[in-house]
């Protein structure tokens, strides 16, 4: 479900410590949320995996001032500029974080651990050498904007035409966890993002959970091969959509750094 990609929090998180917003701890606690514990590993001059305020802390140090985001499908790199190797990995993860200033990426390992009942999550972030070069596929916000205006309307009717809208307990539940989310509105991107940015973002999460909705509830009133063939013609520009305006808000901030002051 296209909420809030690990990705996506250390990109905004890290660009907001960047900017001075933010203390090293509140951005590490951020990034973290309710993960257990998150490293770096591979990051140059360590043997091994650092903790993520020291990792923030040395990539800043080699040059880092800015984080950008890709999430990537299989056919759509989108963010990604190389080399092959980064772009490999960051599909397999389908996700990443490039840096900008130092050609630098990382790419989240995510894993559960502990007994049954009482897992919790680790992550590592394996860090890369990237290529400079511009991202691919990343929309402007006001073109991601207009693109998801578009995408919503004519999901919507597509799907409700298919009987394949989200209902049922399952459905209202995810929808009861959006609304509560999208009430706290200002907290889905860190300090420093124009308003813009929060506005793309919040929907592009909910284009992403109608997607995520439809796909969860079975084939719904889809029963034809030909209807479930419409649906899933549907949902894959759509969601294509989603994944490109998330990719732009996360990014907003390396591009008004870029364009400098006006």
């Amino acid at each position: 479900m296209l909420l809030e990609p690990r990705s996506g929090l250390l990109a905004a998180w890290g660009n907001a410590l960047l900017a001075g917003f933010v203390s090293p701890d509140d951005a590490v606690l951020a990034i973290v949320g309710t993960d257990a514990v998150h490293r770096v590993s591979g990051l140059p001059g360590e043997t091994g995996p650092v903790g993520l305020t020291l990792a923030l802390g040395r990539l800043r140090a080699l040059g880092v001032t800015g984080y950008r985001v890709a999430l990537p499908a299989p056919g759509h790199p989108l963010g990604l500029s190389g080399p092959p190797e980064f772009n490999a990995r960051a599909l397999e993860a389908e996700e990443a974080v490039v840096a900008s200033g130092a050609a630098y990426g990382l790419v989240p390992e995510v894993s559960a651990v502990g007994p049954g009942g009482d897992l919790h999550v680790e992550v590592v972030w394996h860090c890369l050498p990237v290529r400079e070069a511009p991202p691919a596929d990343v929309p402007s916000l006001s073109e991601a904007e207009r693109e998801l205006a578009e995408a919503l309307r004519d999901a919507t009717e597509v799907l409700s035409r298919l009987d394949v809208a989200g209902s049922g307990p399952v459905a209202e539940a995810a929808l009861d966890a959006y609304r509560a989310r999208a009430e706290r509105g200002r907290e889905v991107l860190a300090p420093g993002y124009p308003p813009r940015a929060v506005r793309v973002l919040e929907l592009a999460q909910r284009v992403g959970l109608l997607v995520a909705l439809a796909r969860e509830n079975g084939h719904g009133g889809a029963v034809s091969a030909s209807e479930m063939a419409a649906r899933g013609e549907a949902l894959r520009p759509v969601e294509r959509v989603a994944r490109r305006a998330q990719v732009a808000a996360y990014n907003a901030y390396v591009e008004e750094l870029d364009r400098g002051p006006r």
